[in-house]
């Protein structure tokens, strides 16, 4: 995943670019990037390298010779960016929250036409540059962000800066979000309301499903209507999102808390105490804990100061350490007791592996997983959400061959709650695991608690649906 923050203001805007993007480092650890403009210093461009520090250290000495009345930052699990380039429209500069599935289909194209590729993303086509030179096919801005849509299979989100304006332009089936925030003296787009608070912006517009809207420091206009379908991923809401954001108008943990009610209505255990695994299933946890009127204990502490998160390193040996390492437990909440854990859902099963295994050495006697959302039973096609090499990596496709004692299976049934082929996987996966129970979120409850229309939402990576 990416998040990104942008802002034209009347006053320099650097600090507040530095700040704003520095608010989505909990969506990317490889890379980031800034640019600024000013009519002095024209575009001024930055990208480091995060994998081995953070936002903050990497950008606190450049921000010094930065000067801007508008700028653009991004941090990245994937491409280096914002791509700064030279077109026909001027000069400009992109950064895009995206995942282009016929990426080969489009180089092939471009090589085709004998244009050149200068940009690299851990040794292939920047996907970044890509866009950009889909943009510049374009009469104007708007034509060209058009191309991008009618072209891509995936989704892509994208900040644009020129040298007189910021245009925000959301993915055509609103799969990841931007939102407008408003401040005397300035506007701001972003990918996460938490950024805008401490800014001293306020929420002005959720940007639509394939809307396009310029900005500038006395206000904005829309260049492209939104479009009437939108899919936007529900995960946001499960996972990805900041608990104080806010998407479509819904705050992330508002949705945790109505998620761990939810399970605990539909269900039946008696236990000490209830646990969220931190960070993301705190919230749910609170719901549960409230509804059954069971104690709210932290069994766990997360130790934040060091260790990421544990589905960001591709070596499955490095997932493990983190895993292992980033939570400790404490056995005093533990000994002898029998407890429910909340988490907000299991990719590979790498961290509950270990967290189970330190709960047993710990005493407990009961350890029962509420899953906040279904079982991942499709990889998905739309966002850069779990790089796995391979299917078998994600828990459910793991217990599937061992159900079935082969690969590449149809997980069309896997998938249907109702089914003993659904219930079979949920318990190959429960023993795996070493749980005394597990069980997984209806999705009609996942739904309800988010509050949006099914038909609004991507839930392509639980029962299969979705478009390009």
């Amino acid at each position: 995943m990416s998040g990104f923050f942008g802002s034209i203001s009347k006053e320099d805007c650097v600090s507040d670019v530095y700040y704003g993007t520095d608010y989505h480092s909990h969506l990317g650890t490889k890379r980031a990037g800034m640019v600024f403009f000013s009519t002095e210093k024209g575009f001024q461009r930055k990208i480091h390298n995060l994998e081995n520090s953070y936002f903050r250290n990497k950008f606190e000495s450049a921000i010094e010779k930065f000067s801007g009345k508008s700028g653009i930052g991004i941090i990245s699990d994937t491409e280096a960016q914002p791509i700064l380039v030279t077109s026909h429209l001027g000069q400009f500069a992109v950064a895009t929250v995206s995942k282009i599935v016929n990426i080969d289909e489009l180089v092939k194209r471009f090589m085709k036409q004998h244009r050149t590729f200068s940009e690299t993303s851990q040794g292939t086509i920047n996907p970044t540059e890509l866009v950009a030179m889909l943009i510049a096919e374009g009469e104007d801005f708007t034509s060209g962000i058009q191309n991008v849509f009618d072209s891509i299979k995936g989704s892509c989100s994208m900040l644009i800066l020129t040298d007189n304006c910021l245009i925000a332009a959301r993915d055509k089936l609103g799969r990841t979000p931007i939102i407008i925030g408003k401040k005397e003296n300035a506007f701001a787009a972003t990918f996460e309301t938490c950024s805008f608070s401490n800014l001293g912006f306020e929420i002005e517009k959720y940007i639509g499903p394939g809307e396009v809207v310029r900005i500038t420091a006395d206000g904005y206009e829309q260049l492209r209507k939104p479009n009437k379908q939108m899919q936007i991923c529900a995960f946001l809401w499960v996972y990805y999102g900041y608990p104080p954001s806010f998407y479509e108008g819904i705050n992330v943990d508002e949705c945790r808390y109505c998620c761990g009610a939810a399970l605990a209505k539909d269900d039946d255990i008696n236990v000490d105490f209830a646990a969220g695994i931190p960070d993301s299933g705190i919230g749910h946890a609170m719901g549960y804990s409230n509804e059954k009127h069971v104690p709210l204990k932290r069994p766990y502490s997360k130790y934040t100061p060091t260790w990421p998160r544990s589905f960001m390193p591709q070596d499955q040996s490095m997932r493990n350490l983190v895993a292992k390492m980033k939570l400790l437990p404490n056995n005093s909440v533990i000994k002898d007791k029998n407890g429910v854990f909340l988490d907000d859902s299991i990719v590979r099963g790498t961290q509950l592996k270990d967290n189970v295994l330190d709960l047993h050495k710990a005493g407990i006697k009961e350890v029962h997983m509420r899953i906040a959302c279904p079982p991942l039973t499709f990889p998905c096609e739309f966002l850069n959400f779990s790089r796995s090499r391979s299917n078998l990596d994600l828990a459910t496709h793991k217990a599937v061959k061992q159900l079935e004692g082969k690969e590449n299976v149809d997980m069309k049934d896997y998938s249907e709650r109702g089914n003993g082929k659904y219930q079979a996987m949920v318990e190959r996966i429960r023993k795996n695991l070493d749980l005394t129970s597990l069980k997984f979120q209806k999705l009609d409850d996942l739904v309800e608690a988010i509050g949006l229309p099914k038909e609004k939402l991507c839930t392509h990576c639980w029962d299969g649906s979705g478009y390009f």
